[in-house]
């Protein structure tokens, strides 16, 4: 305990929680082994802090450590910036360069959000942890180098491997000793303390009173959500620093600052339709051959259902031909039972079959224009019409922007 003491008075870590304490044991513990280590945990949690834990505690604290954000290099650049191009290996690569992993030879490089690298690059890697080569972009020439990789994520690795975002491999082979840095919610306790050092670093800043929080504030503070983890701490202990008037905040005070915590809303929405700055409208005419064929489909049904009726006029007078809302949402009734068609009316997902008729032998469908154009055209001049050749409202009631409105009325050669 007194060596876990010794090590949070050296790297300013402060706090008292049991999660924090054996995170910081395991890192003191795999310090002096070359191992790899996986650093888990959210956003602003401090993982970076535990990657310097490890490398000074290390037989490699004199050399080199380096700290690499995976996620902030371009996927074009970042086998350059790890393992060094040669001269003329891609367009702007006027000399050759020497990686990271060339240049902190002997010491330690801590890669964060690993989760971000791409799978070309973890490739490389894999071949560098597992044999210590490398090959720099655009040469032949196999280099050996001796580093320690220290990694750091965000995101759910395994989940990513089985995506095939991540290499399944690549992941076992970094997470040989895994640190889980725990979030500010499941350490509680140490947040009066964090918010209070960093209250008095900041009156120190400055050069004002540090302020103070009431009993019902304190309470505020420690069941806030606090997604931003001991950043966003920080950050809210600088702002009411500087802001508050009352050096003694209240929870009316406290609440000024903190922002509201919305439950996500679990309701269904409509998505709009995205506007497509390229001019693609492909989407709009997805929805459209949908409701064409939906439209094709319910019609073709109604078509047979009349046929049958007109050659067969026991069935309407069996079923009375009430059902007035089949012909509005093209649902027929399930059965309708005679002497001499019986089940002649099908449910609505099958065909209609005429079975033991004298008087039908067969009969023949005739089959509408399936021209999407002609459709697409017979829909723009009804919407122009129930709207009095307001475009705003007709294309807002098909479902189209204004604009591709106005193309098609070019198109089809409508006149308003």
């Amino acid at each position: 305990m007194d060596n876990i003491q010794s090590i949070k008075n050296r790297f300013g870590i402060i706090g008292n929680s049991p999660a924090l304490n054996y995170a910081l044991q395991v890192a003191a513990q795999v310090s002096n082994t070359d191992l790899t280590v996986l650093i888990v945990g959210e956003s602003g949690v401090g993982k970076e802090v535990f990657s310097n834990i490890i490398h000074s505690l290390s037989a490699r604290k004199h050399n080199p450590f380096i700290a690499v954000n995976c996620g902030a290099i371009p996927e074009g650049t970042i086998d350059s910036e790890l393992f060094g191009h040669e001269k003329g290996s891609f367009t702007g690569a006027v000399d050759s360069r020497k990686g990271y992993f060339e240049t902190v030879n002997g010491g330690t490089i801590f890669l964060d959000e690993i989760g971000e690298m791409p799978l070309g690059t973890q490739a490389r890697l894999l071949r560098m942890l597992e044999t210590g080569e490398f090959i720099r972009v655009g040469s032949s020439k196999v280099q050996k180098t001796d580093v320690r990789v220290i990694t750091a994520t965000n995101r759910d690795l395994l989940d990513h491997t089985q995506q095939g975002k991540f290499r399944e491999d690549l992941y076992y082979r970094l997470n040989t000793v895994p640190i889980r840095v725990p979030s500010l919610r499941d350490r509680k306790e140490d947040i009066p303390l964090l918010f209070r050092k960093f209250c008095v670093d900041f009156s120190e800043r400055y050069k004002t009173p540090s302020i103070q929080l009431d009993d019902e504030a304190r309470n505020i503070l420690v069941n806030y959500p606090w997604r931003g983890n001991v950043r966003e701490l920080k950050n809210m202990a600088e702002q009411i620093s500087v802001l508050a008037q009352d050096k003694l905040i209240t929870a009316q005070e406290l609440r000024r600052f903190l922002p509201e915590v919305n439950e996500p809303n679990r309701l269904p929405m409509i998505a709009a339709p995205q506007a497509k700055s390229n001019g693609d409208f492909s989407n709009e005419r997805d929805i459209l051959y949908k409701l064409f064929f939906d439209m094709k489909k319910d019609v073709t049904e109604l078509k047979k259902m009349f046929f049958d009726i007109l050659q067969n006029p026991n069935i309407a007078h069996a079923s009375n031909f009430q059902d007035s809302h089949m012909m509005h949402n093209f649902h027929p009734q399930p059965e309708v039972s005679t002497n001499t068609v019986p089940n002649a009316i099908s449910s609505p997902q099958q065909p209609i079959i005429l079975q033991e008729s004298n008087k039908i032998d067969h009969h023949e469908e005739v089959e509408e224009t399936l021209s999407i154009a002609d459709k697409e055209k017979e829909l723009i001049v009804k919407a122009l019409k129930k709207h009095k050749g307001k475009r705003k409202d007709a294309a807002l009631d098909l479902g189209i922007s204004e604009r591709t409105l106005y193309r098609k009325l070019k198109e089809y050669n409508i006149n308003e």
